[in-house]
């Protein structure tokens, strides 16, 4: 029995650990990483959920692709939670100056009274977390909800010497 005990905490650290700081995130980057998240959000939750990022989306500095990340765990976590819904949509779209990152369900939507409190800035610790990394990098976060359901976006601006990175990576053969 304990053994078991012992195993099953095992693997809800090593869990728990994947989804603080996913590996695939360092290794292959953002969309890599998103894929693989919304696949298991997938299998967990059973919702059906849509990724749109392309496949040349390019490398950012790492803390900037780690905030993306968990802006949208935190997202996908309240529409599993609060929603209602059964359905997501996530669009990470790289434009010349920014990252523009939308999350969209078909659920009850947000009380106006909610709205209010997290357009005040308050609400709950995930939403706090999320309004702390999205101002980190600079940018604000939207939240649209009606009964049709909720909308969450954020454009986060991309420096000169960001872009340069993102399109042109070092290679390991490449000497600083």
């Amino acid at each position: 029995m304990a053994h078991g005990m012992v195993q099953q905490l095992y693997r809800e650290i090593r869990t728990t650990s994947y989804l603080l700081h996913p590996p695939l995130l360092d290794e292959c980057g953002l969309g890599s990483a998103l894929t693989s998240y919304v696949q298991g959000v997938v299998e967990r939750s059973g919702l059906s959920i849509d990724l749109s990022i392309h496949d040349d989306f390019g490398r950012l500095p790492a803390d900037m692709e780690l905030a993306i990340f968990r802006i949208v765990q935190e997202c996908l976590t309240n529409v599993h939670r609060y929603s209602g819904s059964k359905t997501a949509s996530i669009q990470v779209d790289r434009r010349t100056e920014s990252i523009r990152i939308e999350v969209r369900d078909g659920g009850n939507g947000i009380s106006p009274e909610r709205l209010e409190e997290i357009h005040s800035g308050g609400a709950g610790v995930g939403i706090r977390a999320t309004r702390e990394r999205v101002h980190h990098l600079h940018a604000e976060m939207r939240h649209e909800s009606n009964s049709l359901g909720t909308s969450i976006a954020a454009d986060i601006p991309v420096w000169t010497d960001v872009k340069l990175t993102a399109a042109h990576p070092l290679r390991a053969d490449q000497s600083s």
